[in-house]
């Protein structure tokens, strides 16, 4: 049964890269405006889940839709920040017309972008405390300076769901507090954001959705009711124990 404000529907999701299959018979829905994170165990297909839905890896079985619509009829409502590591930083181009690039969805790709586009580029990347960058090379940033310059690019577009692949990983802690708050607050406006996230620590304090992964869905749900030692356990096996520590989770690794 849908939820009447649910605006992803997956269903029978599977995939595969050439004849090894990454992907079986996933089935979810999420609600809007929520935060949720996606995760589990190297390998699982984290990645790969979003490319899939988002239609930049083809499935094996079943169908997504967002909003009631294929992704084709839905993809100006929907914002996607790659992991850092699949974007080539050697292209010659700053960090403005990077940002730039995300209004390209509204204004078309062969138009040159007018002042106010510019401006509304230079107003995301002010966001992320980045417009002192704004004419630099991207090959000359730190990897937290990218972040925060795709995350801009994707704050850009005005979407209604953002799909985000580790924008933490390898940031700095100012980074990561910067992008949470961004989050946050695209969550108070409504927005909805669907998050590939690999510290199990922080996910009680930054989500409130959460959802296990590892080839298949394990569980899916609010981080009060889903976040459990048992869910952990399940989805990543018995190389981890989580163990609790007066208010702080702690995770232990075993051989």
């Amino acid at each position: 049964m849908i939820v009447s404000n649910s605006i992803i529907q997956v269903e029978h999701l599977s995939a595969a890269y050439q004849k090894n299959t990454v992907l079986t018979d996933i089935n979810f829905e999420v609600k809007a405006g929520t935060l949720t994170s996606i995760v589990g165990p190297n390998g699982a297909g984290k990645s790969t889940l979003i490319k899939t839905m988002l239609a930049l890896h083809p499935t094996l079985t079943g169908k997504v839709s967002f909003f009631g619509k294929s992704f084709e009829k839905a993809k100006k409502q929907i914002g996607y920040v790659p992991q850092r590591g699949s974007v080539d930083w050697d292209f010659p181009t700053n960090a403005l017309d990077v940002v730039t690039m995300g209004l390209y969805g509204k204004i078309g790709f062969f138009r040159i972008p007018m002042k106010k586009d510019k401006q509304k580029a230079f107003e995301a990347l002010e966001k992320m405390g980045m417009s002192a960058y704004a004419n630099r090379q991207i090959s000359q940033l730190s990897g937290g300076q990218q972040q925060r310059v795709f995350l801009a690019r994707a704050l850009v577009q005005e979407a209604d769901l953002y799909f985000m692949d580790e924008p933490l990983a390898g940031v700095d802690a100012s980074t990561e507090k910067a992008i949470m708050a961004i989050l946050e607050e695209l969550k108070k406006q409504g927005k909805t954001v669907m998050v590939v996230h690999h510290d199990l620590q922080t996910v009680p304090e930054y989500f409130d959705h959460v959802l296990f992964l590892n080839h298949t869905v394990y569980a899916h749900g609010t981080v009060e009711e889903t976040f459990t030692d048992s869910n952990i356990i399940k989805t990543y096996g018995g190389n981890m124990s989580w163990l609790r520590e007066g208010d702080k989770n702690v995770v232990h690794t075993t051989s």
